[in-house]
C-alpha cells in the first residue's frame, strides 16, 4: 500500500546573509518556520519548490522539508530541521542571540 504524502515546507538559505529561510504562502521568505506555508499536496509542493529555485537572486539550496501542522503553524518533523530553526550554533549570532534581548 502506498504511503500518503507527508506535508512539507520549502526551505533554503538567504543568499546574502546565509540565514535559514522558509517560503510563505505569498511567495515571500521568512526566518520563522511557523510562518511558512504548509504544503499538503505533492504537486503543489513541487511547484513551490520550482518557484523557490527560480529565486536564485535571493536564496540558495532550496528543498522540501517534512513538517506537520502545529497550533501556531508548521512544525519541523526531523531533528535536522528542528536544529535549523534555532539558527547558528555559535551564539551570540542569529536567532539564539535575539531570544536573549
Amino acid at each position: 500500500m502506498a504511503r500518503g504524502f507527508t506535508p512539507k515546507v520549502v526551505t533554503a538559505n538567504d543568499l546574502r546573509l546565509g540565514d535559514v529561510v522558509y517560503m510563505c504562502a505569498d511567495g515571500s521568505w521568512t526566518r520563522w518556520h511557523h510562518e511558512a506555508e504548509l504544503l499538503t499536496d505533492e504537486a503543489d509542493a513541487e511547484l513551490r519548490l520550482l518557484s523557490a529555485m527560480g529565486q536564485s537572486n535571493l536564496v540558495v539550496g532550496a528543498y522540501l522539508a517534512d513538517a506537520r501542522p502545529g497550533p501556531n503553524g508548521p512544525e519541523p518533523v526531523h531533528f535536522r530541521e528542528v536544529f535549523r530553526t534555532r539558527g547558528p550554533s555559535n551564539v551570540p549570532f542569529g536567532k539564539q542571540e535575539q531570544a536573549h534581548v
